[in-house]
């Protein structure tokens, strides 16, 4: 593993971040689960056993539990920060950052739901961004 990535790739990351996490609050999880590779890989930290494997295998847990705010009225949001990005030798990148998770009941109070690390692996497919892997841990669970 290299140094920090340059400022400038740095701010694509962050873009990234910032689009990839507006699609999934926004209600897109078609879109959003288009950020994963094919192959892509994400252990939830809800999901300690089995990580979900393939990007329609995402989809469909991101489609359901769309549907499952809908029905609770709830709005979701997510925020990242202390992000750390490296490059690999192969140009491949991993990216560490904090997360998040927060649940406001439509007319209710805000509650953050979880606080995550995040761990990525991205890669580029076709000039873009992806997520080949991600393995997120709860704070508190002594993983990091």
């Amino acid at each position: 593993m290299t140094d920090h990535v340059p400022a400038e790739l740095y701010a694509r990351i962050q873009q990234f971040y910032a689009h990839q996490m507006g699609l999934l609050d926004d209600g897109r999880p078609d879109e959003w689960a288009d950020t994963f590779t094919e192959d892509a890989v994400f252990q939830e930290a809800s999901r300690l056993n089995e990580p979900l494997r393939g990007r329609e295998a995402i989809r469909e847990s991101s489609r359901a539990r769309k549907k499952r705010l809908e029905a609770d009225k709830i709005d979701f949001r997510h925020w990242l920060g202390m992000l750390s990005v490296t490059q690999e030798e192969d140009g491949s990148l991993r990216a560490r950052s904090y997360a998040l998770a927060m649940r406001v009941p439509r007319g209710g109070e805000l509650d953050v739901f979880a606080s995550v690390v995040c761990h990525d692996h991205l890669v580029q497919v076709d000039g873009d961004w992806q997520v080949r892997h991600r393995d997120l841990h709860h704070d508190g669970s002594g993983r990091h």
